[in-house]
Formats: structure tokens, sequence, C-alpha cells
């Protein structure tokens, strides 16, 4: 018999399927990689798209955040009556227009301080602004402002013939600074109201002429003790000067606690 060559014909035969074996093992490993390769990908995708998906949601967060809860040039108004959406608490206010442009105007006459309310009711929180355009006559100047919280809220307004910026809350004047205005110019005015903290508010106010940068601090404040009152925001004007005061552009945001 010839026992050396079977035994060579069996081992090369167990060799043989020792090394099948092995490469089957090692395609089993690459499989599995490649499909741990795979997930790992796939999952990495996944991950991208839930970061730009929560990018974009805060983006779109941030947006709504900042639209104003108010907010109107007048560009689509008809000029004539003003609008219902406006609350004249007295004056003649109308819509005008001159050129291409539109706004609120109250006549020279009489010579009263009224107002107009407008927006959502607010409390606290708030920023509300626009654009106010009067004329002197002689020695004579009009007087006019912007307020937040309703009639007996708060009111920034600019004093001409005082040479003054000043804030009220009602009838009650809390502060002034100087203010050299500039009469047929264009004054942006910009008043917020805050609360600060439990039982303390701030109302804090800027004003400055159109061609102007807008200052980057308020330049007015009071800090207040006394709840904010609720309601919707306002302009003001007084026509001491016997010529009509133009209003603009008025906006009311909401503003985060500081």
């Amino acid at each position: 018999m010839n026992i050396r060559g079977n035994c060579k014909s069996r081992s090369a035969a167990i060799f043989a399927a020792r090394e099948q074996a092995n490469i089957h093992r090692a395609a089993r490993i690459a499989a599995l990689r490649c499909e741990g390769f795979c997930n790992c990908l796939i999952r990495l995708r996944t991950l991208g798209m839930t970061a730009a998906l929560s990018v974009m949601l805060v983006a779109g967060l941030q947006a709504q955040h900042n639209k104003p809860l108010y907010e109107n040039n007048f560009e689509k108004a008809t000029p004539g009556p003003m609008p219902a959406e406006f609350l004249v608490l007295d004056g003649g206010f109308e819509i005008k227009a001159e050129e291409d442009n539109k706004f609120i105007e109250l006549p020279g006459a009489p010579l009263e301080t009224f107002g107009v309310l407008f927006g959502p009711a607010e409390k606290e929180n708030v920023r509300v602004s626009a654009r106010i355009f009067g004329t002197g006559k002689g020695r004579r100047f009009p007087t006019f402002g912007i307020g937040a919280g309703g009639q007996g809220g708060y009111r920034l307004q600019v004093a001409p013939a005082k040479k003054a910026v000043e804030l009220y809350r009602g009838e009650s004047l809390k502060a002034t600074i100087p203010f050299e205005w500039q009469p047929s110019k264009w004054t942006q005015l910009k008043l917020q109201v805050r609360k600060v903290k439990d039982g303390a508010w701030t109302a804090e106010g800027k004003v400055w002429m159109a061609g102007e940068k807008e200052p980057e601090k308020w330049t007015i404040n009071f800090d207040d003790t006394q709840e904010a009152s609720n309601g919707k925001s306002a302009i003001w004007g007084s026509p001491f000067a016997g010529t009509p005061i133009r209003f603009d552009d008025l906006q009311v945001s909401k503003i985060s606690q500081q």
C-alpha cells in the first residue's frame, strides 16, 4: 500500500479545506466591515441632515422672533381717512401722499395735543419706533413723540422749543436730555420698555435726525418700580407752530428680557 501517498493526499485536502475556510471567514469579516462602514456613512449622513435641519429650524425660529409684531410704511395705503386698524384719540389725522411717499399727517390746527393708537396691546419687553417730520414757524415749534403701553404709558417726546428730548409716564415727566432738533427734516424716534426683574422696569429711548447714525446706546432712560401698563403703541403730536406734522414707518417689535 502507498501509505505515504495517501497521507500526502489527505494533508493536501485538509490544507485546502482550511484555506477555503479562511477565505470564507475573511470574506465574512470584509462583508461585516463593509456593512459597518455603510451603516456609519448612513448615520453620518443622517446626523448631517439632522444638524442641517436643526440649523434651519433655529434660523426659522430666530427670524420669527425678530419679525415685528406690527409695521406700516403706508405705501399700500389709500390717501384719505385713517384705516380702521388705527384708533384716533383726537385730531384730524389722515393718510397723505407727496411724490412717492405716503404717511400720516396731523393738520396744523387746532393747537392741541392729539394721538393715535396702533398695533397689538403689549405690557413689557416691547420696542416702538417711527419717523416724524415737522416744521417751525418763527419762534413756534411743534412737539411730537411715540408711546408704549397705551394712553397712560410711556411717551418719548421731542420738544424743540425746550431743545430737549423728554420721557414721560402718563403726564408725569420722568427724564429729560438736551437735543438740537432740525426743522424740515425727518426725526427718528425709538422707545422700548423692558422688565428687568420682578418689580423693576426700565423705559429707554433714543432720537436722531435723518442722515445721522443711530446712537449705539440708549440716550434717555427711566427706572421704574411701578408695573408697566398694558396697551397699544402710540404716536403723538402738538402742532404748536401751526404747521402739519407727519408720521411714517411705524413699527412695534418684541424684545427679550435682559
